[in-house]
């Protein structure tokens, strides 16, 4: 059976001032860069987490590529996932502790 991965989308900088932006809904984006290996597992439990439908939107971007965000949100390391809704930054969650965590965190 194949899985298809409908739930996690790359996302650049002008996107994000969209998504952040937006007055309503929720968004989680992954900030990460390609030669983390901490980012790939976190990653592959936010594809879990996304595969079983949660109310946010989930984005990755890489952080390389988004200075103002990383700047703004004073992202310290990576993975970050930035939590936000309804056009305010959240939370910022440094430590992807496991699937079930971060599925409770945007159910």
């Amino acid at each position: 059976m194949h899985m298809q991965n409908k739930s996690i989308d790359d996302i650049n900088e002008k996107q994000i001032h969209t998504v952040a932006n937006m007055e309503v809904g929720r968004a989680a984006i992954l900030f990460i860069t390609p030669l983390c290996g901490t980012c790939k597992v976190a990653l592959n439990m936010l594809n879990i987490v996304a595969a079983t439908g949660v109310s946010y939107h989930v984005y990755q971007a890489n952080i390389n590529f988004t200075p103002y965000f990383r700047e703004l949100w004073q992202i310290k390391s990576v993975p970050a996932l930035a939590i936000i809704e309804n056009g305010q930054l959240k939370e910022m969650v440094y430590a992807m502790q496991s699937v079930s965590t971060l599925y409770d965190r945007l159910k």
